[in-house]
């Protein structure tokens, strides 16, 4: 079982001279949910990809259990990571059980075809994400939040012990926002190391174990729910519209504040 994803000095840039990443370190256990918060722009995803093996820093390093991560073939990364993305290809012809077996791809034998256990993750995968009445179907044919936990699923279904999540809630409805939250937590406590970046600042300090705060790309805070979600934290990343709070039951929580609308006097 992996232990440990860690990333070290993690500097990255589209173009010279203009640095999405500068200098970040982030380390992932096993067992945890961490959500990665920051402003749009921050440099959230492309953090993502470069934990993920998918973007090659400019420099830094990205280490599963001591072992580089770019170093290994892109099967053996699919063993070992499973990434959800923000944004996918259009995949109009495929069909869902396709598509989420595609997941599987480093554990299935080209000539052989999937397996029972193949099958069995699937199913897995699409019953954790309440999208079991999508089999049968295109992935065109589904709506936005309906392709959202498909996605998820083939994911779940690929059974790496690393999850990198990208927006997993876009689209979905208040019910099964939660619910993808719950499955990650879950995936959490059975052993994995899950990553899940995030907008949703209550969704997260309701199921993360830790949070972590990119801004301007660098890390300017990682560490519990109750220590992130605070003025002090936050206000200096998000700006002073923020309203903080507490629910009945202790957990904090952060919502937009407007500003008053002055009638106009006619």
């Amino acid at each position: 079982m992996v232990e440990r994803l860690q990333a070290r000095g993690i500097r990255f840039a589209y173009a010279p001279g203009q640095l999405v990443l500068d200098g970040v370190d982030l380390d992932l256990s096993r067992g945890e949910l961490v959500s990665l918060v920051g402003p749009n722009g921050s440099g959230k995803s492309t953090l993502l990809r470069c934990l993920a093996g998918l973007a090659a820093p400019l420099s830094g390093t990205v280490e599963l259990d001591g072992q580089s991560l770019p170093s290994m073939s892109p099967q053996e990364r699919a063993l070992r990571v499973a990434v959800v993305p923000q944004l996918l290809p259009s995949l109009y012809d495929v069909l869902v059980e396709d598509f989420v077996l595609g997941g599987r791809y480093a554990r299935i034998d080209r000539w052989a075809g999937p397996k029972a256990s193949d099958r069995e993750a699937l199913e897995r995968g699409l019953a954790a994400c309440d999208a079991l009445d999508c089999r049968g179907r295109a992935m065109s044919e589904l709506s936005g939040g309906q392709r959202q936990r498909v996605v998820v699923a083939r994911a779940v279904a690929q059974e790496a012990p690393v999850l990198l999540v990208d927006e997993p809630t876009t689209s979905l409805d208040p019910e099964h926002q939660v619910s993808i939250f719950e499955l990650l937590a879950r995936l959490a406590c059975d052993g994995r190391i899950v990553l899940v970046v995030t907008h949703e600042l209550n969704l997260a300090a309701q199921f993360s174990a830790a949070m972590a705060v990119l801004h301007g790309g660098k890390l300017v805070a990682r560490g519990s729910v109750d220590a992130m979600m605070r003025s002090e934290v936050l206000t200096p990343v998000y700006g002073e519209r923020l309203h903080f709070g507490r629910m009945d039951d202790g957990r904090p929580f952060v919502v937009p504040r407007a500003r008053l609308l002055r009638r106009s006097q006619g």
